[in-house]
C-alpha cells in the first residue's frame, strides 16, 4: 500500500497534463513560434454580450438598380431552333393556320440551322441574332413590293434555342428556356419548385463562360437583398449545394456527442446541447460550456471562443438566445473530480500490479 500512495502522490505532483480525456486548459500552452492566448479572443456569454449583439442594425432590403436596368433593357433575340409565327392582316393566304390538330409551334416558321426562314414573296430572310420588332420591319419593307401598306405582326411562338441548366437541390432539376420574359436566379429556383430540405441555401453557384460565382439565397430570401438576384443568361448552369458541409458538432461531456445539420432556421446553444442528450450529470463541468468558432479573417485571430457558466440552470435562457453558426465547435468540459476519478482509475490497477508483484517478492525471499 505505501507503494501505492507514493504513485498517487507522484502523480498529484505531476498536474493535470497527464488526465485522460480532453479540457480546454485555463492557461495557454505557450511556445516561441506560437502564442496561443494572443490567437484567440475570449468572451462570457452575458446578458450584456447578446444585448450587443442585439443592437446591430437590422439588415434591410437593397435594391439591385444593375439588375432592375437590365430587366427594363431586355429584348429577346432570335436565334436557331426558334420557331416564328408571322401574320399578315387581311392576307389569310400568308398566313399558316395553326387549326385544330397543329399547336403554334407545329404551324409556324422555324428558324433553320442557318440563321434563316423562308416566307412567301419574301423568300429566305436572316432572322438569327435579331429582335421580332426588327424582323417584323424587314417583312414588312420586303411584302410591300408585293401588297399595299403590309401590316406584319411577329411573335415568338416556340422558345428552343436559349436555355439555363439547373442542378443539386431543386425539387425539379433539368433545363428552363429564356423566353421574351427576363428571367433572374430567384425566378429559375421557384420554377423548379424551390429548395429541397437538404439544400444549402447560402451556397448556390452561378458557371458562366467558365467562371464561377457564389450567391446567397438567405441573404436573397430573409433580408430582401436584390444584389444576390442576377440575369440569367443562356447556357448559364445553377447549382444548390447540400447542406453536409453546413453543421455544427457538439462534443465533450454530453449524452450524445454528434454534428447537426444546419438547415434554413437558427441554431441556438440550448437547441444544440438538447439534441446531444444535454450534459453527462456526473462528470460535465457545467461551468465549462464553449462555443469555439473561427474568427474572421481581418481580426488576425484563428478563433473567438465563448464561455457559458451554466451551473446555475437558468443562465441556460442565454443559451436559449445564442444563435450558433455553421461549423461552430460547442464542447463541454469535464469537472475537475471527473478528471481526477479517471487519473484514479488508470493508476490503481498499476499499483495493485505493483504491489500484489513486491508481496509475491517478499515470499519468495522468505521461502528461500
Amino acid at each position: 500500500m505505501r507503494v501505492l500512495l507514493t504513485l498517487v502522490v507522484m502523480v498529484s505532483f505531476a498536474g493535470c497534463a497527464v488526465i485522460p480525456g480532453a479540457n480546454i486548459p485555463f492557461e495557454a500552452e505557450r511556445d516561441d513560434s506560437f502564442d496561443l492566448e494572443e490567437m484567440v479572443s475570449i468572451h462570457t456569454i452575458s446578458p450584456k454580450l447578446l444585448q450587443q449583439r442585439a443592437a446591430d442594425p437590422e439588415p434591410t432590403p437593397v435594391l439591385n438598380t444593375s439588375l432592375e436596368a437590365e430587366i427594363q433593357n431586355y429584348d429577346y433575340t432570335v436565334n436557331r431552333g426558334d420557331v416564328l409565327n408571322i401574320t399578315v392582316w387581311d392576307h389569310p393566304e400568308l398566313t399558316i393556320p395553326a387549326g385544330g390538330d397543329r399547336s403554334p409551334s407545329e404551324a409556324g416558321n422555324w428558324v433553320h440551322s442557318d440563321g434563316t426562314i423562308f416566307y412567301p414573296y419574301v423568300g429566305k430572310v436572316k432572322v438569327a441574332g435579331l429582335k421580332v420588332t426588327e424582323i417584323r420591319d424587314i417583312l414588312r419593307e420586303r411584302l410591300a413590293e408585293y401588297i399595299e401598306s403590309p401590316q406584319v405582326d411577329v411573335t415568338v411562338a416556340s422558345f428552343r434555342s436559349k436555355r439555363v441548366y439547373l442542378t443539386g437541390e431543386v425539387k425539379q432539376p433539368g433545363t428552363q428556356p429564356i423566353t421574351n420574359v427576363p428571367l433572374t436566379l430567384l425566378e429559375a429556383v421557384s420554377n423548379a419548385g424551390g429548395l429541397t430540405e437538404v439544400a444549402d441555401w447560402t451556397h448556390v453557384t452561378l458557371t458562366r463562360d467558365g467562371q464561377s460565382k457564389r450567391y446567397s439565397l438567405r441573404e436573397l430570401y430573409s433580408q430582401g437583398d436584390t444584389r444576390e438576384n442576377v440575369l440569367l443568361r443562356p447556357n448559364d448552369i445553377i447549382h444548390v449545394a447540400r447542406n453536409d458541409a453546413a453543421k455544427i458538432f457538439v462534443l465533450g461531456e454530453v449524452i450524445k456527442p454528434m454534428s447537426l445539420n444546419v438547415g434554413r432556421s437558427d441554431i441556438t446553444l440550448a437547441e444544440a446541447l438538447t439534441e446531444s442528450g444535454g450534459f453527462d450529470q456526473g462528470i460535465a463541468d457545467a461551468n465549462g460550456v464553449f462555443v469555439i468558432r473561427k474568427a474572421a479573417e481581418e481580426t488576425g485571430k484563428i478563433a473567438d471562443v465563448f464561455q457559458l457558466y451554466a451551473r446555475n440552470a437558468t443562465a441556460l435562457v442565454l443559451a436559449d438566445q445564442f444563435k450558433l453558426q455553421p461549423r461552430d465547435i460547442v464542447y463541454v468540459t469535464a469537472a475537475p473530480i471527473a478528471r481526477w476519478n479517471r487519473l484514479i482509475a488508470q493508476i490503481v490497477p498499476t499499483a495493485q500490479a505493483v504491489y500484489l508483484l513486491s508481496r509475491t517478492d517478499g515470499e519468495i525471499s522468505t521461502n528461500f
